[in-house]
């Protein structure tokens, strides 16, 4: 019985990954514009280039996108790894994970071109401790009202993260796994950083 358990547990993380591997701001602009979003604007797949390259529709499509390529996995495996269960908040934290990496290196596209991962990691975060996904997005539309900048805020959003998971549900495995995808999306950030210091990040 556990081996069952630790297999449904490992494929849920192989389905998270390639759930969050999709790249819907590429297909979009593929389908329905002749754009190739990796050559256009800052290069990145996401919600904020494709909006600033092919329009405010396709922006918010690719947006929800990638919220839902993280909420779906995740909202499965609640279903299907059910409580109590033992090991069960280590295999949800690995299966958010797994989205995120998915988004930020997807197979799809040889593991590289992936987007920044903040709109994947709120949708995993929205199943898993909604109420830290809100303040996180408090965070997030007060950095762009006071900076106009979306690195900014996705950055000031991604730092609140772990510790308004921690907070909302004192629970350590959520919590590393917010952590982790933190620091892997302050990494994805590090070009938009270094335009930020040197005064050249596009305003939103």
């Amino acid at each position: 019985m556990e081996l069952i358990v630790a297999l449904k547990a490992l494929l849920l993380v192989l389905v998270a990954y390639l759930s969050g591997a999709i790249p819907f701001g590429l297909i979009l602009t593929k389908g329905f514009t002749t754009v190739d979003i990796r050559k256009q604007g800052s290069g990145n797949i996401g919600a904020t280039n494709v909006r600033r390259t092919a329009g405010n529709l396709l922006g918010a499509l690719t947006l929800g996108g990638d919220v839902l390529k993280g909420a779906l996995p995740v909202y499965l495996a609640l279903h299907l790894l059910p409580e109590p269960l033992p090991g069960r908040e280590v295999s949800l934290a690995l299966i958010a994970l797994a989205a995120v990496c998915g988004h930020l290196y997807p197979i799809y596209l040889g593991f590289k071109d992936g987007g920044k991962g903040v709109a994947t990691a709120a949708g995993c975060f929205m199943v898993l401790s909604p109420w830290a996904v809100l303040i996180s997005l408090l965070v997030f539309i007060l950095g762009v009202c006071w900076y106009n900048r979306v690195s900014v805020a996705s950055l000031a959003a991604t730092a609140v993260l772990p510790l308004a998971v921690w907070k909302a549900t004192g629970e350590f495995s959520t919590t590393g796994s917010a952590a982790v995808i933190a620091v892997l999306i302050v990494y994805r950030h590090k070009a938009n950083i270094k335009r930020l210091l040197s005064g050249q990040e596009p305003e939103l």
